[in-house]
């Protein structure tokens, strides 16, 4: 009886152990995903914080932003030094890795009485995002059947938004409304990183082999896959630029050019522009990944001009509309982004590959906006902030037309390391 047969016709147990296998899978993906979730949402966990900090300690626009932008460095360093590791040894020791840093992370935040651990807290939060997220993505797509994989990326985003909006939704209701407004939301966020380890000690590695482990840097694009990966790389930072202008100065510019002192609200008003990505990602599974990277890349320009004129502006409806549409941009940009990336990436390099994408994403997170509070010491913050959008404008046009340059010739590369 051939292979077909067997499986047509075999045992109930045969298809029993299949079916349970295929339960296992959507458990372990569901799980990687909320790994991801709760690792992004300790990133802006702060986002209602800042401006109590900058308060309290007497920080200036440029500390600020500052303070928001130093994770990367922690990002940095997860993804040059280990970004391979869990190609390596295995993706569940890296998640867990990951978890315990943003648990010390946390801890750091909760003792903090001076303004240096804060910038320790973010360099190690950093650190725990970078590391776990792109151990967590190679194992959401290894557990995901191979017909599905090209909508792998789409879950992985989700998840993505969703924890970025959990942060100051969370932050923002306990800053406001709960008492010890610098201690409680760490309280709160250490137990999700309690309940998140206990699901991921139950769920099984999705890596069959492992191998010698090497920290030597490398940013892990394969020779064959440069040019095509210009695109992403580009559409990944302008993205998540979008994202860091929210985190770090969203709430100081509700506050300032709008009026709303409320910190609960000025956190959902940040979480509205990561609850549209969310949506417009589990509306959008279907689309094609090239296509969702351009359409995200040209809608960035039109949210951010949005954005500057609700600033000039005080425009409360403006801004909810900006933040729709920015949502839109971030959420294509960088799932098609991540998409592609993966389809670049051989078995052997996928984490290694979906961290250099990592790596540009992180960029774009920090360096425009440290420019923009540079530059707002100078010349103040609605001219800082046009100037910003006008150059994340611009690098999102140069990404379309590398996309469409470099797009159309992009075959996987082989895994021979060159």
């Amino acid at each position: 009886m051939n292979q077909v047969s067997r499986e047509a016709w075999g045992p109930p147990s045969s298809s029993f152990s299949h079916a349970r296998r295929g339960l296992a899978g959507n458990a372990g993906r569901a799980v990687g995903g909320v790994v991801v979730a709760v690792l992004f949402a300790g990133s802006t966990l702060l986002t209602p914080l800042y401006d109590l900090y900058r308060s309290t300690y007497g920080f200036s626009a440029l500390v600020l932003v500052l303070l928001y932008a130093v994770y990367v460095i922690g990002n940095l360093a997860a993804l040059t030094l280990f970004g391979r590791l869990s190609d390596q040894i295995g993706r569940k020791p890296v998640v867990f890795a990951g978890l315990g840093l943003a648990a010390l992370s946390a801890g750091v935040f909760l003792a903090a009485d001076d303004p240096k651990w804060l910038f320790a807290g973010r360099v190690t939060s950093g650190l725990a995002v970078g590391l776990g997220a792109g151990a967590a993505t190679a194992w959401i797509t290894e557990l995901t059947p191979l017909e599905a994989r090209p909508r792998a990326a789409s879950t992985m985003t989700a998840y993505n938004f969703v924890g970025l909006a959990l942060g100051p939704v969370l932050g923002g209701l306990l800053v406001q409304y709960a008492p010890w407004p610098f201690r409680l939301s760490f309280v709160a966020y250490l137990t999700l990183l309690a309940i998140v380890a206990v699901l991921v000690a139950r769920t099984r590695e999705s890596l069959a082999q492992t191998a010698p482990v090497s920290l030597k840097p490398r940013l892990g694009v394969p020779a064959g896959a440069r040019l095509a990966f210009i695109a992403p790389a580009a559409t990944g930072f302008s993205a998540m630029a979008l994202v860091g202008f929210f985190a770090a100065l969203g709430p100081t510019t509700i506050r300032a050019d709008l009026h709303v002192a409320n910190r609960a609200l000025s956190g959902a008003l940040v979480a509205e522009l990561f609850v549209a990505a969310a949506a417009v990602i589990v509306a959008t599974r279907g689309m094609a990944a090239r296509r969702a990277m351009l359409t995200g890349l040209a809608t960035t320009p039109v949210g951010l001009a949005l954005l500057v004129a609700a600033q000039h502006l005080g425009s409360l409806p403006m801004l909810m509309l900006g933040n729709a549409v920015c949502g839109v941009a971030a959420a294509l940009g960088y799932r098609g982004g991540l998409a592609v990336t993966n389809g670049l990436a051989p078995p052997d390099r996928r984490a290694e590959l979906a961290s250099a994408y990592f790596v540009c994403c992180f960029l774009g997170n920090a360096l425009p906006i440290v420019g923009a509070g540079a530059l707002s010491q100078v010349t103040g913050a609605r001219t800082a902030d046009a100037v910003f959008a006008g150059v994340v404008s611009a690098i999102a046009l140069g990404a379309i037309a590398a996309g469409v340059a470099f797009g159309a010739a992009s075959p996987r590369p082989s895994s021979g390391r060159r």
